[in-house]
């Protein structure tokens, strides 16, 4: 199982979108129609074989919108309080038995679709905690419905060439990283708080201490140009931490 496509939530999708193509040099590949069953429009940039998305809400009462509500960052005013992560989705080669899986764990499916070409699964956020997850089983394992039909006429890897893990913030970290273990059969003991997953993909999971609550704190990606990145994040207004993660979209990114 490895980290396929990360999802942010924002209140304005095209400033979202243009923060992130400028600072990370990336292209938006896909608007996918599909996620009106939901409220929402979106788009897809493919980070190498990876994709980032932002999905915006465009009618009342989502989940998304919700969302944006309970993860507003304290002292900070404006529709874009609440913007950042909101969704990991893994993708795997045996959905089926992972299914049974989740349900022998007491883990609901809020969602579930199939196609030709892809199988997916929304887990119940209230069974899994930390982030929204989706389990999608893609045939082939390197095609990929969500990006669109030429997703690989727009990569662009001159700054940014994958997404390396996920960092999730929880009032009490140790349980919930024991918690993801259980449910996607990781190795809780390689590290105090990291899950390994394939590829060289990992979820770490840390304490929350932003006022925000338990959600994704941090993207890492592995970058080419990280100078550059910080440079345009500068040009863009955009936060700097002290790490040297840049916060776009009301997420923060590690870059190595």
């Amino acid at each position: 199982m490895r980290i396929r496509q990360i999802a942010l939530v924002a209140a304005d999708l095209d400033r979202a979108l243009g923060d992130l193509t400028d600072v990370f040099a990336l292209k938006v590949g896909f608007h996918d129609p599909g996620v009106g069953v939901f409220g929402l429009h979106n788009g897809v940039m493919p980070v190498g074989e990876q994709f980032l998305e932002v999905v915006s809400p465009v009618a009342e009462d989502t989940s998304a919108g919700r969302y944006l509500e309970r993860r507003r960052r304290p002292g900070m005013a404006g529709p874009d309080a609440g913007d950042g992560g909101y969704m990991v989705i893994f993708q795997t080669r045996d959905l089926e038995r992972r299914r049974r899986h989740f349900a022998d764990e007491h883990v609901r499916v809020a969602w579930e679709i199939a196609f030709d070409d892809i199988a997916t699964v929304h887990l119940h956020p209230r069974d899994t905690g930390g982030a929204i997850v989706s389990v999608d089983e893609a045939r082939p394992w390197e095609s990929w419905r969500w990006a669109g039909p030429d997703w690989r006429d727009h990569i662009s890897t001159t700054r940014v060439t994958g997404i390396r893990g996920v960092e999730i913030q929880s009032d009490d970290p140790e349980r919930l990283r024991a918690r993801w273990a259980q449910i996607f059969e990781l190795d809780a003991a390689r590290t105090a708080n990291v899950l390994a997953l394939d590829d060289g993909n990992w979820i770490s999971f840390c304490e929350a201490a932003d006022g925000r609550g338990e959600g994704i704190r941090t993207v890492a990606l592995s970058t080419r140009d990280a100078p550059a990145i910080r440079d345009a994040a500068r040009a863009r207004g955009l936060e700097i931490d002290d790490d040297g993660a840049v916060v776009v979209a009301g997420n923060r990114f590690s870059l190595d």
